[in-house]
């Protein structure tokens, strides 16, 4: 982290009443040369077609040059490139793509906010925070359902939720910790950009913040941390019967009650909350569901885990996240469309991505205790890949002792364990504390 980043967080951590000043003045060439160097340069290039290796080949002119312009007033913000791409169930997820230097810019004054924010954040939020992720999510939330003596989960989603930002929320939160109004007025402008879809019309957005902008991440986490996370920790909290606990990660998150009457009450009023914020409900995926280790058979999804109550071969009760079947049904499926398109390509090649899918698995869902669904997926896995190299002609190239040797020249990732769990016996010692 940056000396004067770090200095922000130091103050921001001391003070949580203090609104931050000058922010627009770090955006100077000093700092947007270092903020390059963090830029992914394989990313996608917006609008102006320039690529961020291209964008440095003549770094140091461009960089003087945006921030004389940031600095004059003269900076307009670029139109967004949209591009949709497969969600599941034939559904498609809209993308927002800014031009280079708009990314760049954008990437410093989000660095700024998250220095900012970071310390206020609540530890339920875990969705686009540094050092934590889906993994921490579930861990955390497994954690809390052994030894919390919760009994009924309300599962909730938020229906289009970057694209029902309201703006003026949205900056009336950002107000909250930032006295800065040029800083704000910049980003107004991202958020009033343009977007460009894949038809060529442009579009002028009254809400929303474009999904996949370098700064949509931590203004989704400050806009979710006053709508929801802070009216749950000072409001709900407080006004039911016994205990309550949320994970968020994102639009996705669980709230957790001891006593159905807290769950009843809490979701009639959620939907009234999030309105107040221009936003709502996915009421398919939003519910109660009673669960305890004397439900049996009671589960959810969260996050692609699956989490359910079992028990032991001496009968304890425990529970582990592991991989939902929807979700490996879901990547199996991507998995065979992938190889079908692709089985023309080299075989060093289609090896080399097969691992590249299978490590992001492993990487997503790598618990000690969902080894033997990582195992399924990685055997099921090796006889799509070799069906398909099977198919790459008329003639069958690929027997079972051809495919055994290239398995063992090429390599394969195999399952492979990111975090682990306590046992069984430990979570009773958990449960009974």
């Amino acid at each position: 982290m940056q000396t004067s980043l770090r200095g922000i967080a130091d103050k921001a951590r001391e003070n949580k009443e203090h609104r931050f000043q000058n922010l627009f003045g770090m955006l100077n060439e000093e700092n947007l040369m270092e903020t390059y160097g963090r830029l992914n340069k394989s990313s996608a290039p917006g609008v102006d077609r320039v690529t961020i290796r291209e964008y440095g080949e003549n770094l140091e002119e461009n960089v003087s040059d945006l921030a004389d312009r940031v600095k004059g007033g003269r900076y307009r913000a670029k139109l967004i490139m949209r591009k949709n791409i497969p969600k599941g169930n034939g559904k498609l997820r809209p993308l927002g793509i800014p031009a280079t230097e708009d990314k760049l810019l954008q990437t410093a004054a989000s660095d700024i906010l998250m220095a900012i924010f970071e310390q206020d954040f609540l530890s339920g939020s875990f969705g686009y925070r540094p050092k934590v992720g889906a993994l921490d999510a579930a861990g955390k939330l497994s954690e809390e359902l052994y030894h919390g003596g919760y009994n009924f989960v309300v599962e909730a989603d938020i229906k289009g939720f970057f694209n029902n930002i309201d703006h003026d929320w949205m900056l009336e939160m950002l107000r909250q910790r930032v006295d800065d109004e040029s800083f704000l007025r910049l980003i107004r402008k991202w958020l009033k950009a343009g977007v460009l879809g894949e038809d060529k019309r442009i579009r002028k957005p009254e809400s929303g913040t474009p999904q996949g902008g370098s700064i949509s991440p931590v203004l989704a986490n400050v806009y979710l941390h006053y709508a929801f996370d802070l009216w749950f920790q000072r409001v709900v909290a407080k006004h039911m019967r016994g205990k309550v606990f949320f994970v968020r990660y994102a639009d996705d998150f669980v709230s957790l009650f001891q006593f159905k009457e807290d769950a009843d009450e809490f979701y009639s009023y959620l939907p009234q909350r999030l309105a107040k914020f221009g936003l709502e409900l996915s009421m398919e995926k939003t519910g109660i569901i009673p669960f305890n280790r004397y439900h049996k058979g009671s589960s959810f999804n969260f996050l692609g885990f699956e989490f359910r109550w079992r028990f032991s071969r001496k009968g304890r009760p425990y529970v582990y996240p592991r991989t939902s079947l929807k979700k490996m049904r879901s990547s199996l499926r991507d998995l065979r469309q992938w190889c079908r398109k692709n089985r023309h390509l080299g075989t060093r090649e289609i090896f080399k991505m097969i691992n590249a899918k299978l490590r992001g698995h492993y990487n997503y869902f790598g618990f000690s205790c969902n080894y033997d669904r990582l195992y399924k997926f990685f055997y099921r896995v090796v006889m799509v890949l070799k069906k398909w190299l099977n198919r790459r002609s008329q003639k069958r190239k690929c027997p079972w002792e051809k495919f055994r040797r290239m398995l063992k020249n090429y390599g394969i990732e195999r399952p492979r364990i990111r975090k682990a769990l306590p046992p069984a016996h430990e979570q009773l010692k958990l449960i009974s504390c």
